[in-house]
């Protein structure tokens, strides 16, 4: 720990303030759900040790970091203390390490029973595969995801590590916390959250597995949303930027035809009349550059978007009106509440373990044993061992 303490931390606002957040969770899922619950005003503590740093120091944002020994007793000691005035813990563990650091909900619960407890995996607590390593594609590939995503006759693609890892584990856990939450403050008792990013890919699939096989989605690539439709997908333009289109209802369909000024607007849902609608649309977007559409279709209610560059996102006049001062380092809290607003606080990564013990009552000796050493150059006291992950 530093001999000179950081600068006192700002006290959170917003609807979530007053929660207490234990974070043990590291790679992406954990961490982007606690900054959302950071956001909204809840005391986030990532607790960590070891010498493999942040995964992603971006999700750090407005939370405070401590670096625990928890191979040590005193270490364990600083971490059940810690839970005692929790409200919340979060861990990214496989099932049954949690249990091996003094961490696990059996333990935990018996020293704080309001505890909420979320544990945060890729495939639950049981099951065949629960102890199995996975990935974001991992879930999509089990899930059905991945096997509908991607054109005809070539392999599926995966939409980034969106789909899996942060709606379907990430904000589904993000909603299981917020009901335990509100249910503890009415029975007094916590309890003990399964999130599996696999359990949340398959229930983003509601709407659209019963669709496989039919005509709204008879294969991948097909379709009205699947990329078979010439009214829901993207063109490409003359200087080889991309229109999307998705005039899926009638009106934006005749909204689409008459910005483009091709004559009467065709019956769009006669899948025998799809190649001719693909082949003028195709063309027509050919013939000019991204931003002459772009420019074209602002205003107008045919859903046509030009397809945008990550780099290009905050350029964008709607982001950068709702958005003004972001960037790539500073994404918006979200989402927006009118009396209680979220917050994105600033992103701290100092070592911050004496502040926190001693706010709990710890005395500084009892913090320095407690707190993990400092293992050489590049240590940021903020991840486990590569084991416990």
């Amino acid at each position: 720990m530093p001999d000179t303490p950081p600068s006192p931390t700002p006290a959170p606002r917003g609807p979530l303030a007053g929660v207490r957040v234990i974070d043990l969770s590291r790679l992406a899922p954990g961490p982007y759900c606690t900054m959302l619950l950071a956001d909204l005003g809840a005391e986030v503590i990532v607790v960590g040790g070891g010498r493999a740093g942040v995964a992603i120091a971006e999700f750090s944002r407005g939370k405070r970091h401590v670096a625990l020994n928890l191979k040590a007793p005193e270490g364990r000691a600083a971490l059940h203390a810690l839970v005692k005035a929790a409200d919340v813990l979060v861990e990214g563990f496989r099932p049954g390490v949690a249990e091996r650091i003094g961490a696990g909900y059996a333990e935990l619960s018996a020293l704080n029973p309001r505890l909420v407890f979320c544990a945060l995996t890729g495939f639950g607590q049981d099951g065949p595969r629960a102890k199995e390593a996975g990935h974001d594609i991992t879930y999509l590939a089990l899930s059905g995801v991945l096997g509908g995503l991607g054109p005809k006759g070539a392999p599926p693609e995966a939409p980034l590590n969106l789909v899996a890892d942060f709606a379907g584990g990430s904000l589904i856990a993000a909603i299981g916390i917020l009901a335990a939450v509100i249910e503890a403050r009415a029975s007094g008792r916590g309890q003990f959250i399964d999130a599996a990013m696999m359990d949340g890919a398959l229930s983003l699939m509601a709407m659209h597995l019963p669709l496989w096989k039919t005509p709204h989605w008879p294969e991948r690539g097909d379709g009205l949303l699947g990329g078979g439709a010439p009214f829901y997908r993207t063109y490409a333009c003359a200087d080889g930027g991309f229109m999307a289109v998705g005039a899926l209802e009638r009106g934006f369909f005749e909204s689409l035809w008459r910005t483009l000024d091709l004559g009467e607007a065709p019956d769009h849902m006669r899948r025998d009349l799809w190649p001719g609608i693909e082949r003028q649309l195709a063309e027509t977007f050919a013939s000019a550059p991204r931003d002459h559409w772009t420019a074209l279709f602002a205003g107008t209610d045919a859903c046509v978007a030009p397809v945008l560059a990550p780099d290009e996102v905050w350029s964008d006049p709607h982001v950068a009106a709702r958005h003004p001062g972001c960037g790539p380092h500073r994404v918006p809290a979200v989402p927006r509440l009118s009396r209680t607003p979220a917050e994105a606080r600033p992103l701290d990564l100092s070592d911050r373990t004496a502040e926190v013990l001693r706010e709990i009552g710890l005395s500084d000796e009892v913090a320095r044993a407690a707190a993990a050493p400092d293992e050489g150059e590049g240590r940021s006291g903020l991840a486990w061992p590569p084991e416990l992950r």
